[in-house]
């Protein structure tokens, strides 16, 4: 298992699987939102071995409970190789990360039509929670 930490040299291939997503990038502004999240103390994002997979976890303090929480935001795995265990590794990786770090549960925001993802969440033990409310801002 090679997961590591991306780097702006990941641009390239992260924008590939975001692209597969459906998330489309803006020249140069990958780069920069990847520096800023490399530098941010409460967020990782990691690749797996050649960018084949890339995940964006964030670590969310709590208020009023004594663990925190962690959430993927962008979580995707090339679909050549999609259902050969990467996404499994992944999750793992992500569960150590945020045991490390105290939290109490991981959250994970996945597109309604993405049913293939909605099967692999239940598989790794994550359980639908509804209700999920966002104001877009533009």
């Amino acid at each position: 298992m090679s997961i590591r930490i991306a780097t702006v040299n990941d641009a390239p291939q992260i924008k590939i699987l975001l692209d597969q997503l459906g998330y489309p990038t803006v020249d140069g502004d990958l780069e920069n939102k990847i520096n800023l999240l490399l530098h941010h103390p409460d967020h990782e994002l990691i690749v797996f071995n050649n960018v084949s997979a890339v995940m964006s976890i964030h670590f969310i303090p709590q208020l009023a409970l004594a663990g925190d929480f962690a959430l993927i935001s962008y979580f995707a795995v090339d679909e050549t190789v999609r259902s050969t265990g990467i996404g499994k590794k992944m999750e793992e990786y992500c569960v150590k990360l945020a045991t490390d770090r105290g939290c109490e549960r991981i959250q994970v925001k996945c597109n309604i039509r993405r049913t293939d993802a909605h099967r692999f969440y239940e598989r790794q033990g994550y359980q639908e929670a509804r209700k999920y409310f966002s104001k877009s801002l533009k």
